[in-house]
């Protein structure tokens, strides 16, 4: 199902973002298979549509957030109360 697939890449970005662990965009779509212009439309996603910290550090070859995210994605329980 293309959802779930997007949303296992959504998880994957936001977890190698977290670790500083991106490399250069290049790298990034490549470990993604994916091609570069689609990880910056993702990318871009992320920023504008889901208010995602995002930048790209020169200093550690990353993607990074500017501030202590994690992207998650499921349902919560509710109290019926």
């Amino acid at each position: 199902m293309k959802f779930i697939e997007n949303i296992k890449r959504l998880e994957r970005i936001d977890q190698l973002i977290r670790l500083k662990a991106t490399g250069c965009p290049h790298d990034l779509a490549q470990r993604l298979n994916i091609s570069e212009s689609q990880l910056y439309t993702i990318l871009k996603f992320m920023k504008e549509d889901m208010g995602a910290p995002i930048f790209y550090s020169k200093e550690e070859c990353s993607y990074c957030y500017h501030t202590s995210v994690k992207f998650i994605c499921t349902f919560k329980v509710f109290d019926d109360d």
